[in-house]
């Protein structure tokens, strides 16, 4: 089943390119595949609760090092959560992208569709050369992705985007699973971890560290400009970086390692890993910093991802259930809020090509709908009910007080309340404020096409139930801490 999920996408994408001709066939192909592939990783759950999941080797590259899959609760939630929003997007996309009048659709649809099947296959893995296979695939597919428009602002993005994820791959995580080959003689992912007992603390702290920064996609700084840069790209392009697969393999990857390559136990007793934790923290508080000064709404949002992303590597790192548990469970919280944002954000600019917060005033009289669902979202990113960031935020902070780290606690606060002003101003200023006087918009309601208002309701919907309903994601998350 975890083979079909990561072929049927990539089958899909050339279904795609062949019906590039005709749009509405091109973009139902698209949708069809979508909800194919999340119905067939929803038929997952039960054999993984039930515990009779089992893994599949393809392959075996070297003594110790096979090409495998495997389903298992956390690679679970990570597919449950691209596999919904995959169709979700794509519902949204046909809005923007035919509103927006955007050229290349069908390589647009073609890429998004091969960027779904790495990210399957970065859930499924079984192991670190598994899943490094796929997380560089995932990297390649999305570049034609962040340098859609072709213009030398996106190439130049283009460029940052390759060089960090590469570099930081190649040069630190590579190595980092090379070395943990050599002194594990394996690279499998196994409940409990296999490096206990393996070599000295020194050692095992310095491969941590390889890590930790070895997972660009986490964007910790300082090894964060890619995912500004990547603005640059259509705004469902920025959904799929910043909510469905790219940065969400990053931190999965993060959780992957933390529990079933060093295991919980040998975590809390290396050197390394409180200063990374303060590490993530200081990523926590300058990103929600740097998105104070940003007008633009997508510069804000992106520097709001690379924070709340520090959240769940800091979730990793303080290695207790409650914070794996926490981290786990805001993989799914911050998609769903975060991918709200990004629709309200591309919504304004095809109904009402505004691109600024300050000149935002009064639009919520025009667009409540919009407005009103990015009020939903950031709910969710500030961590507070009836959204479903909420629990996440809750369970991190339970696993920060299970640490005796008081001083981390603080910072999630204070985060939360930095996104608080940053987030709330926008749809403040939307329906309270006055227009510009050169505001050029539109009389009476003016939402966004109806395809991405079907997704932007659907996105604030979900936020909302995953705060009445988190059991699901609990319950699996609950499964990667007592295997």
């Amino acid at each position: 089943m975890a083979a079909v999920a990561i072929a049927l996408p990539a089958l899909g994408a050339f279904v795609v390119l062949a019906l590039g001709k005709w749009p509405n066939a091109r973009e139902a192909a698209t949708l069809t595949t979508g909800v194919a592939l999340f119905a067939l990783v929803v038929s997952m759950i039960h054999p993984v609760e039930d515990g009779t999941g089992q893994g599949w080797t393809l392959l075996e590259v070297l003594p110790g090092v096979t090409l495998g899959l495997e389903v298992e609760p956390l690679g679970l939630v990570f597919a449950l959560v691209a596999s919904l929003l995959w169709p979700v997007t794509s519902l949204y996309a046909i809005g923007y992208m035919r509103g927006h009048h955007e050229e290349n659709q069908t390589r647009f649809y073609f890429f998004f569709a091969i960027a779904i099947s790495a990210a399957m296959g970065v859930a499924f893995s079984a192991n670190l050369f598994t899943l490094f296979a796929f997380y560089e695939i995932l990297t390649l597919c999305t570049f034609p992705l962040v340098t859609h428009h072709g213009t030398e602002e996106a190439r130049k993005a283009g460029r940052v985007y390759l060089g960090i994820l590469l570099t930081t791959s190649v040069g630190f995580q590579l190595l980092a699973i090379i070395w943990t080959w050599q002194i594990a003689g394996t690279v499998d992912f196994r409940p409990g971890g296999i490096l206990a007992g393996t070599a000295s603390k020194g050692v095992l702290s310095a491969l941590l560290v390889l890590f930790v920064f070895g997972v660009g996609k986490a964007a910790v700084m300082p090894f964060h400009r890619w995912l500004p840069a990547a603005m640059v790209a259509p705004t469902p392009v920025s959904a799929l970086l910043h909510a469905v697969a790219v940065v969400k393999a990053g931190v999965f990857t993060i959780l992957k390692v933390a529990v079933y390559v060093f295991g919980l136990d040998l975590l809390g007793t290396l050197s390394s890993t409180p200063w990374l934790a303060w590490a993530a923290a200081a990523t926590i508080i300058l990103g929600s910093l740097v998105a104070f000064t940003k007008d633009n709404l997508k510069a804000r949002l992106a520097y709001s991802t690379i924070s709340q992303l520090s959240y769940i590597v800091l979730g990793a790192l303080l290695a207790n259930e409650a914070g794996i548990i926490g981290g786990g469970m805001h993989i799914a919280m911050h998609a769903f809020g975060k991918i709200t944002l990004f629709f309200g954000a591309g919504a304004v600019l095809v109904a009402a090509h505004e691109t600024d917060i300050s000149r935002m005033h009064g639009l919520g009289r025009t667009m409540p709908i919009t407005f009103g669902a990015f009020f939903v979202g950031a709910l969710s990113i500030i961590g507070v009910p009836p959204a479903g960031g909420a629990w996440s935020k809750w369970f991190l902070g339970l696993g920060t007080l299970e640490a005796g780290q008081l001083g981390l606690l603080a910072t999630l606060m204070v985060s939360s309340l930095l996104s608080l002003v940053y987030l709330l101003e926008v749809p403040v200023r939307a329906f309270f404020g006055r227009p510009p006087e050169d505001a050029h918009h539109p009389e009476g309601i003016h939402e966004a096409p109806l395809p991405s208002l079907i997704a932007i309701v659907f996105t604030a919907l979900a936020t909302l139930t995953l705060f009445v309903h988190p059991g699901l994601l609990h319950d699996l998350m609950t499964m990667v801490v007592s295997r």
